[in-house]
């Protein structure tokens, strides 16, 4: 049976998903001291009350302070992201996405060279 995947998170959901995965699992108040926000500790815990609900976290309620963890990777989480995107904007066409990308963004000489690491790898298992 295939382990059902979390709704695609929005924007908000993003930002405190990338606190916990910089810190890895993390308290509200050290998220929220992450985030530098001042008298938004309320809104973080809602917002981590809600994404507990949604499958995006994970809660420890083990001890008096509840501890939160990324229920998928970074690297999942931007597959996902990345796929739905694809197939969404794109019509599935990985050119083309690549194409935006690098005309929106040109790459450094060293993300070039990691691109071309791929594309090498890519060919190499075709042939």
């Amino acid at each position: 049976m295939r382990k059902k995947h979390p709704p695609h998170p929005t924007d908000a959901e993003l930002v405190i998903l990338g606190v916990l995965w910089k810190r890895g699992s993390s308290t509200v108040r050290e998220v929220h001291e992450e985030l530098g926000r001042p008298g938004a500790y309320t809104t973080i815990l809602k917002q981590l009350q809600i994404m507990t609900k949604k499958g995006l976290v994970e809660r420890d309620d083990c001890a008096r302070t509840h501890i939160y963890r990324s229920r998928l990777s970074e690297d999942e989480t931007q597959g996902r992201l990345v796929r739905h995107f694809l197939h969404r904007v794109f019509g599935g066409a990985g050119q083309k996405l690549v194409l935006h990308a690098l005309a929106a963004k040109p790459a450094s000489k060293e993300e070039l060279a990691e691109i071309r690491r791929v594309l090498d790898k890519l060919e190499g298992e075709r042939a």
